[in-house]
């Protein structure tokens, strides 16, 4: 199971931090994804951490501005989301992905206006 927590209405320029919880599978054996997904449009991969979390990824439309993190000790996932622009408007879903299991949480709504 994965609950994410954190969205909400946030002005342009302004920050939001994400965090996912996972519970009911090895965490730590899981690579661990945030992706996004507007209105007609479609899912869109955001960031992702490897299963140690030595290597991160993120979207060209992201970089520079959010970090996604893990803790395999607390079996959480961060996206720390900074210089919010009303194009990053969406819901953002966790995801947690190996060789044989594909997990999803049920996302949270992240909207930026002014």
């Amino acid at each position: 199971q994965l609950v994410e927590s954190g969205g909400g209405l946030v002005q342009p320029g302004g920050s939001l931090r994400l965090s996912c919880a996972a519970r009911g599978f090895t965490f730590s054996r899981f690579s661990m994804n945030y992706y996004r997904q507007a209105p007609g449009k479609e899912r869109e991969l955001v960031a992702t951490v490897t299963s140690a979390g030595g290597r991160t990824n993120y979207a060209d439309s992201v970089k520079g501005r959010f970090t996604i993190s893990r803790d395999n000790a607390k079996n959480t996932v961060d996206l720390q989301m900074n210089s919010l622009k009303p194009e990053d408007t969406a819901r953002y879903y966790c995801n947690a992905v190996n060789s044989y299991f594909d997990y999803w949480g049920q996302g949270t709504q992240v909207t930026v206006s002014s």
